[in-house]
């Protein structure tokens, strides 16, 4: 039995359905009962946890052969993540005690930089699951091409998208979250001891100005990056609800000065920009 959290997600569900084709059963470790019924239909057991629930997570857990963890994404986190901070805390708790054979978590590119960001959330997460007992795999995804989804309707409606990793014209590493998904259902189903890390990016590496031409080509007309000003990004993002733009902002300057970045040789995935930019359009 595989244990799969944020099942419902693009990475999780991917994750699940690579399982199920594989043949293996699946645990769909879900909040919303209405998911869970979804999940029963595809052939999935179900169990009802909200992440911060130890003892939900425990029960969802117990009897699993191995555990996907996934972090419910938090883009405004409250300062010095406690809320990240909680939920580690009761995976750990619930990890311990359900003992899987093994756990791979999701975790990102950069995740061992020492400069605060809002990738900070999954270096807690790989710190405070590092100690566990069992064999733990943290996968490190580059950044995801379906972040350019957020640049379809700008791209459509004014041909301009906004450049927040800069300059436009460099290329960083990019990964799809089916390559992610894939690569997670695979480490799941290995053995190894200890703890390990794992890094992935896609085919090879994108810059905004890639972004907008391969909209430009799907859309069939004329669309390009602008770069937004640095001093522009807090305004911006409180004008959007956000009250702690601070590590959204940190995130975006360690893409852009390079101090997020890999430790080591990453996997290659399979899946190019412009197969994801056609499934956003």
């Amino acid at each position: 039995m595989y244990a799969i959290t944020g099942i419902s997600g693009k990475v999780g569900s991917v994750v699940a359905r690579t399982l199920l084709q594989a043949g293996r059963q699946v645990r769909a470790v879900v909040r919303d009962p209405a998911k869970g019924r979804a999940w029963a239909g595809e052939g999935c057991d179900v169990a009802l946890a909200d992440m911060n629930d130890e003892a939900a997570l425990t029960r969802a857990f117990t009897g699993a052969e191995a555990v996907f963890v996934l972090l419910p994404p938090n883009f405004d986190p409250s300062p010095g993540f406690p809320e990240t901070r909680r939920i580690v805390a009761a995976l750990h708790g619930a990890l311990a005690a359900a003992r899987p054979a093994r756990v791979v978590c999701i975790s990102t590119v950069g995740a061992q930089a020492k400069q605060a960001s809002l990738l900070s959330q999954l270096g807690l997460l790989e710190q405070g699951l590092g100690d566990l007992t069992m064999p733990v795999t943290f996968l490190r995804p580059a950044w995801f091409m379906e972040n350019a989804a957020w640049d379809v309707a700008p791209a459509r409606e004014s041909g301009l998208i906004p450049g927040f990793l800069q300059p436009l014209d460099r290329a960083i590493p990019m990964v799809a979250t089916a390559d992610v998904g894939r690569t997670a259902a695979g480490l799941l189903q290995e053995s190894w001891e200890g703890r390990r890390v794992v890094e992935l990016e896609g085919p090879r590496r994108y810059s905004p100005r890639d972004i907008a031409a391969g909209l430009a080509r799907l859309l069939r007309s004329d669309v390009r990056a602008e770069a937004v000003p640095r001093e522009t990004w807090q305004a911006s993002f409180s004008g959007q609800g956000m009250k702690n733009p601070e590590p959204r902002m940190r995130m975006l300057d360690g893409f852009n000065e390079g101090w997020l970045s890999f430790e080591h040789t990453p996997r290659r995935g399979a899946v190019e920009l412009d197969t994801v930019l056609r499934s956003l359009v």
